[in-house]
């Protein structure tokens, strides 16, 4: 075990936060290094990384960190993971397994998860589609995918497996939310009221497809502009369309970079708001100005009430 051990400089490394972040999950929430050696500083075991893994994967998915936290404490030891364990009959149909962890998300997020165990396309499409019909994009974000995807997330941490699952689900998503963007069309000629773009180098880009569906939902004219992109790019975006709000969406602290942030505050065409989304950005030091919201609720609530204070401005 003293061989699998590592520093907290290596762990930081390998999951793509800061050590003082570890210092805080640490002191706050538990979730330190348990090998001890008289003389050493103490050192993160293979449990110890794998618990770290899940409080970083469901942070960045938005839970509570304290929620995230209790989640990763009661995660099963790496080496217990693997062992074979016995199916339930529930996940056992062609191409099931092991079951997916959605706490108390329902049965309609149960559902969705043994879709995603047998890999069934179109019971996954079926499912997001009908609730997306029923309790909107925010209701389906928040009560039914983003329970599911922080339980893959949680299995992969815990066994290193499901990765096909996560990219099947993922695109599934991705093409429920482009669904709801095709149907809600702009006005032609109407120049976008929210530009959206990931951070620099910032691949994860599922939870900013939901909030571009979410603004179609609601009306909210907007431009995507999707993964890694550049913050020179971003300006000549702005400079081009010049909207109203702009979201820069970081997933993890190796992309979330405040420069970014106060380029865009520093550009001639300034917007009149700028939302750093995501949990990538360290929100005890945003420029001035930077609005971090608590989640695509939220992020929804500010572009509506930018929208509708130029609606005004417009009639008066």
């Amino acid at each position: 075990m003293a061989d699998e051990a590592l520093s907290a400089g290596a762990v930081a490394r390998r999951l793509g936060v800061a050590v003082t972040t570890l210092r805080t999950w640490h002191q706050r929430y538990g979730l330190g290094p348990s090998q001890h050696v008289p003389g050493h500083h103490r050192r993160y075991t293979p449990a110890d990384l794998a618990r770290l893994e899940i409080m970083r994967r469901l942070t960045a998915e938005g839970v509570n960190p304290a929620e995230a936290a209790r989640w990763a404490r009661q995660a099963p030891d790496p080496a217990s993971a693997r062992t074979p364990r016995p199916v339930r009959s529930t996940t056992a149909r062609a191409g099931g397994g092991a079951t997916i962890p959605v706490r108390r998300a329902g049965p309609v997020a149960r559902g969705l998860a043994r879709a995603a165990m047998r890999m069934d396309a179109e019971v996954i499409s079926e499912t997001i589609a009908r609730s997306i019909a029923t309790d909107g994009v925010i209701g389906t974000w928040d009560g039914l995918l983003r329970p599911v995807l922080v339980g893959i997330g949680e299995r992969h941490a815990a066994t290193a497996a499901l990765i096909e699952v996560e990219h099947l689900v993922s695109r599934c998503v991705s093409a429920a939310f482009a669904s709801v963007v095709a149907a809600c069309p702009a006005p032609a000629g109407q120049p976008p009221r929210v530009l959206l773009s990931c951070a620099d180098e910032e691949q994860h880009s599922l939870p900013l497809e939901a909030l571009a569906a979410a603004l179609a939902e609601v009306g909210v004219h907007h431009r995507m502009l999707g993964a890694r992109v550049p913050v020179t790019a971003l300006l000549d975006a702005i400079d081009r369309t010049g909207p109203a709000a702009v979201v820069i969406w970081s997933h993890t602290p190796v992309t979330g970079d405040p420069a970014q942030l106060s380029a865009l505050l520093g550009a001639p065409r300034r917007p009149l708001l700028v939302i750093a989304a995501g949990p990538g950005w360290p929100a005890d030091s945003l420029p001035a100005g930077v609005v971090h919201p608590a989640g695509l609720a939220e992020a929804v609530s500010l572009a509506v009430a930018v929208r509708d204070a130029l609606d005004r401005s417009a009639a008066s």
